[in-house]
């Protein structure tokens, strides 16, 4: 099935956007179904957005469109995470050994405006069209109302709660499950203080609890979006403005003043669910596929999620370019390709949660990232924290985990070996001295 394709792509969120204008410029004629109103004039769901951190994967895909210096121009480059203790002096991580390396805040509302607008100019896009039914074997598409369409191609690129998969998964072999933390998250605001940031704009902000946390990231009206993750039980348990007040005040004392409705957010911005989704296989008959969250929604502890699903557009493309557009071939392809990288990078993601909401307030972990900084200067290109390999390369994330394996063996080996050195000098000495 080689050549130009009607492909179907349901789900006009930022994978989807991306996607459509990665395969019109290849030829194809791309229609996007969403199945909300357009978000451009309905604006963004109240505390929904769960600012994005786009890093290098996703500035790569960008570039492939020529859409990266526009996107940058509304973003904040973070260079490192402000720990904010309950009691003392705040703490600046840097995230890279110079400093100089920065991931960018941006909303999602504001990026997917942007991809709304370039994938318009390239395909068609048919908003409130809520997918209902999918033959697989077809490509006939059934929408909310009975509306009917029919597509060489259907790609479902419509989230975590894919509609897409869900049709796979009855009608087309497809095996999923999801695995919901037991924590949520809810949305708060940090608005302007007399016309400037009130915290820090250059730095994620973040304040660990141990089981729980809040993290801060700016916005380019100066004020910053708050998201609460924490156990799901805890929100139910503050059911009173006072309750609301005295936890804050206790818990998160520096924020308090700088979020004057806090109330008013807390009791009126949902509880969103968080999770990891495990579906194989990604394709059905050469003919269906997912992609993005549909196919493999993590949690977003990396700031990966939406880079993770920008880099399948890439991968994708680099895979219809070696299929030369047969979609039957590329399709399988693609799933073998990327499948061993996203589940790196979702394992990696619940790891990175426990350091964030623990780890980065511990002097023992302070100490580990001086040294490691260290170790990089003295290593220029052999030695590359994973954070660093994640955010800042676009090297495979399977590979990023085996190399960093890698790395803490040889260090691991080089200090035991240099302890047995000392041990051998201080018995010599102690020879000697008799």
């Amino acid at each position: 099935m080689a050549g130009s394709h009607e492909v179907a792509i349901v789900g006009a969120g930022l994978a989807g956007c991306l996607l459509a204008c990665y395969l019109a410029a290849r030829g194809h004629r791309v229609t996007l179904y969403e199945r909300r109103p357009d978000p451009r004039a309905e604006g963004a769901e109240r505390g929904r957005s769960i600012n994005l951190a786009l890093s290098e994967r996703g500035l790569s895909a960008l570039r492939g469109i020529g859409l990266d210096e526009q996107v940058m121009a509304e973003a904040l480059p973070m260079r490192g995470r402000m720990i904010h203790p309950v009691h003392g002096r705040l703490d600046l991580q840097l995230y890279s050994s110079d400093g100089l390396r920065s991931i960018n805040s941006i909303s999602r509302a504001r990026l997917n405006a942007a991809l709304l607008d370039a994938a318009a100019e390239r395909a068609e896009i048919r908003f409130a069209h809520r997918l209902t039914g999918l033959d697989a074997a077809t490509g006939t598409m059934v929408f909310e109302g009975g509306h009917t369409a029919k597509a060489d191609v259907v790609l479902g690129a419509d989230g975590a709660g894919s509609a897409v998969r869900a049709a796979l998964a009855a009608g087309a072999g497809l095996r999923e499950r999801t695995d919901f933390l037991e924590h949520g998250y809810k949305e708060l605001t940090i608005p302007a203080r007399d016309g400037a940031f009130a915290l820090d704009p250059g730095a994620l902000h973040i304040w660990p609890r141990g089981t729980s946390m809040m993290i801060a990231l700016p916005n380019p009206d100066r004020s910053f979006t708050c998201t609460l993750f924490w156990p799901e039980e805890a929100f139910a348990a503050l059911d009173t403005p006072r309750a609301i007040e005295r936890h804050f005040a206790e818990v998160y004392p520096d924020a308090v003043p700088l979020i004057p409705d806090l109330v008013d957010d807390y009791e009126n911005n949902p509880v969103g669910k968080l999770g990891t989704v495990h579906a194989r296989p990604w394709q059905a008959g050469g003919r269906v596929g997912l992609i993005g969250d549909a196919a493999h929604a993590i949690v977003p502890f990396y700031g990966q999620g939406a880079n993770c699903a920008f880099e399948d557009v890439v991968v994708l493309n680099q895979v219809l370019d070696e299929t030369g557009d047969d979609w039957a071939a590329a399709l399988p392809l693609f799933e073998r390709r990327r499948f061993a990288d996203t589940s790196a990078i979702a394992a990696m993601a619940l790891e990175n949660f426990v350091e964030m909401r623990d780890k980065v307030a511990s002097p023992v972990y302070r100490l580990a990232r001086h040294a490691e900084h260290a170790l990089q200067g003295a290593l220029p290109g052999l030695y590359l924290s994973r954070y660093e390999l994640i955010s800042f390369s676009t090297v495979p994330y399977a590979r990023v985990r085996r190399r960093v394996r890698r790395q803490h063996q040889v260090v691991a080996a080089a200090l035991a070996a240099a302890g047995m050195a000392a041990l051998g000098v201080a018995a010599a000495r102690r020879t000697r001295g008799r």
